[in-house]
């Protein structure tokens, strides 16, 4: 399959790459500021050039997304625009240009992640939009068929402890390879309208 992988040079996306590349796929990273192909996903300008600029593709990933965290009082209502547009609207609107792009029995695979079911301090605007990732692709399934749509929902990597595990007090966490192989199963499989937690 020829895959589209944003947020392909992260923690997670480098798995991501590596697991769908060990498989055989072609896979076409996207970053913001490097990769084959740059482009701020925030912007649909960016993603309709994006599109433009890749051809046909099979299945589109997204293993990236900002999201602010801080106490709700000090949160402002730009912190929530911005986590909307880092991490919800962005994917919704690959999935939204998207659809004219991928094969007729393509596939999209979001991320969102455990602070929609598992909340915490200083996570409120990351479980909102998680939330909001979680319920659009159920929604989407519905109405894009025969393409498809999931989400990963993971918990924290162990790549990543040092930077977020004060964060994830108490958490349990994954090893990234294990996250990878969630996606693995939304690209390859049929399912649709899934989220698949790797908690």
């Amino acid at each position: 399959m020829r895959i589209l992988l944003v947020g392909a040079g992260g923690t997670l996306g480098g798995a991501v790459r590596r697991a769908l590349a060990e498989r055989g796929h072609e896979v076409i990273g996207v970053g913001r500021s490097g990769g084959d192909v740059k482009a701020d996903v925030t912007d649909p300008e960016s993603v309709a050039r994006l599109y433009a600029s890749t051809g046909r593709l099979d299945a589109v990933a997204v293993a990236a997304g900002d999201a602010v965290f801080g106490p709700l009082a000090d949160l402002t209502a730009e912190d929530f625009a911005a986590t909307f547009r880092g991490k919800a609207l962005s994917q919704i609107e690959l999935v939204r240009q998207g659809t004219r792009h991928i094969a007729p029995t393509g596939s999209f695979t979001l991320v969102s992640g455990i602070l929609a079911e598992e909340p915490i301090a200083s996570g409120a605007a990351a479980s909102a939009v998680n939330g909001a990732v979680d319920a659009f692709v159920r929604a989407a399934a519905i109405e894009i068929a025969p393409q498809r749509v999931n989400a990963v929902s993971p918990t924290v990597v162990e790549e990543s402890l040092p930077a977020y595990g004060p964060f994830f007090r108490g958490m349990e966490a994954v090893p990234v390879s294990r996250v990878a192989t969630a996606y693995v199963r939304s690209v390859e499989g049929a399912q649709t309208g899934r989220v698949y937690r790797v908690h």
